[in-house]
């Protein structure tokens, strides 16, 4: 059984014994006055009288003492118990010299193949991150996940390495570089994924002797040869459909981006951000709430993370155009205007024709041997019409994008689209409505993130 099955038991155990300890002392304070009563009432406490009550008193305290040692047992119980898997707690580590990673054993274990994977049939997982308002919370919205669910693929894989292949070749070093120092650790993590591409998808990876074969589009990549034919963050990068990073650790305990292959960001630019420190990633991109919110969390979380450990999370974002590598409706792609681009260089009210809807799964991990922590993200890329085809979604959709605060609606360019994409949305819901659709079973149908 799950330890996320038994925690819901748990906690309707819980529930259950809070009533039950709440009604014993109601009980308990009726009885109390009733016994008083009964007390006074008797002939100055007569024998038989005298006897029930002390019998009475000691059934009261018998059960009184049972709630109390099971309310005592269930909080011991919890306080023992870990933390769920949508939950995640990074335990405090072993304290070490910051910069310095004494090598892991922990070999990553070999995921089962993907249930019933092909290129063809393998849709995208529906992957919907957004809540219901009216308040929208800002946070790192963690979730635990297991090894072998590292890297998705699924039939838009040649579209992606469409899309690498080609802005790979016409961008180059703008999209891949890898320091002197985050070096081993890029290479670790293409061994990685060597072992683990042919394990989990053997119809489109075989292993070889010198690294592996891509079955579907006949390349072959050598990762013994040295000098390694190419970055090891490139070669990385065209085996999978994400976009790859690695953070490492300095003396001075800040995290850094020293190797990153980011072909298809839609909307920031590896050039811009290589070589800053973690904080200095989000606060120059003028992530909302971060300094606030999210740094002391986020630091916490990169300098306990252990190699056994993965985490993932999501998030969402709309975009006026279809390119998926970039989005070029915020700005030429090689714009210097103050080395940023922006919303407000995009289109206003585009026709709902040109609405996607963008989203992303990242992933966080550390690598063993080099302590180096990849950053994964995969996106997801549909046209917002076939988005609100679902059920629930446009609803749920309407009200996420109404329950953002200012900060966020300028970070997402809200200005920019809303107007067009809720009278969209909110037609295509009522639409469901009128066809019957049973907003009560919502949760029954999809839970978050789907």
């Amino acid at each position: 059984m799950s330890a996320a099955v038994i925690d819901k038991a748990l906690a309707r155990v819980s529930t259950q014994a809070e009533q039950i300890y709440i009604r014993v002392r109601a009980v308990e304070h009726h009885y109390m006055s009733q016994a008083r009563i009964f007390w006074e009432s008797s002939s100055l406490g007569g024998n038989i009288n005298q006897f029930a009550f002390v019998l009475f008193l000691a059934l009261l305290a018998v059960g009184s003492a049972a709630v109390f040692f099971v309310r005592r047992w269930r909080q011991e119980d919890y306080a023992k118990r870990p933390s769920t898997p949508t939950a995640p707690r990074i335990e405090k580590g072993q304290s070490r010299e910051y910069g310095k990673w004494i090598p892991s054993d922990f070999c990553t274990p070999t995921p089962d193949p993907y249930p019933d994977w092909s290129l063809e049939n393998t849709k995208p997982l529906p992957y919907r991150p957004f809540r219901y308002g009216p308040k929208y919370n800002v946070t790192m919205g963690l979730r635990t996940l297991k090894h072998e669910d590292w890297i998705e693929l699924d039939n838009h894989f040649p579209r992606f390495h469409a899309d690498k292949r080609r802005r790979i070749a016409e961008r180059g070093s703008k999209l891949c570089h890898t320091a002197p120092e985050a070096y081993p650790a890029a290479v670790e993590l293409l061994e990685e994924l060597t072992e683990y591409l042919p394990a989990r998808y053997p119809s489109l990876y075989k292993r070889t002797a010198v690294g592996l074969d891509n079955l579907w589009s006949g390349e072959s990549f050598d990762i013994i040869t040295r000098p390694l034919p190419e970055d090891p963050m490139q070669m990385c990068a065209r085996l999978v459909q994400d976009d790859l990073a690695i953070m490492i650790e300095k003396p001075d305990g800040e995290y850094y981006l020293l190797a990153g292959c980011i072909v298809l960001p839609g909307f920031w630019r590896l050039t811009d951000k290589f070589g800053m420190r973690l904080s200095e990633i989000h606060t120059s991109g003028d992530v909302p709430q971060y300094k606030q919110k999210l740094e002391k969390g986020m630091m916490n979380l990169f300098r306990r993370l252990k190699p056994e450990e993965i985490v993932g999370r999501h998030n969402y974002f709309f975009q006026v155009d279809d390119d998926l590598g970039w989005s070029w409706s915020v700005g030429p792609e090689d714009s210097n205007v103050n080395g940023h681009v922006g919303w407000n260089t995009a289109e206003k009210g585009r026709a709902i024709d040109h609405h996607y809807f963008r989203s992303e799964r990242q992933t966080l991990r550390r690598l063993p041997k080099s302590g180096g922590v990849v950053f994964t993200i995969r996106t997801y890329f549909h046209k917002i019409r076939e988005v609100a085809e679902e059920d629930y979604v446009p609803g749920r959709l309407a009200s996420a994008v109404r329950s953002w605060g200012d900060d966020v609606s300028r970070y997402k360019g809200k200005e920019r689209y809303a107007d067009v994409l809720l009278e969209f949305l909110d037609q295509k819901h009522e639409e469901q409505i009128s066809r019957g659709l049973d907003l009560s079973r919502e949760d029954e149908v999809r839970a978050y993130p789907y």
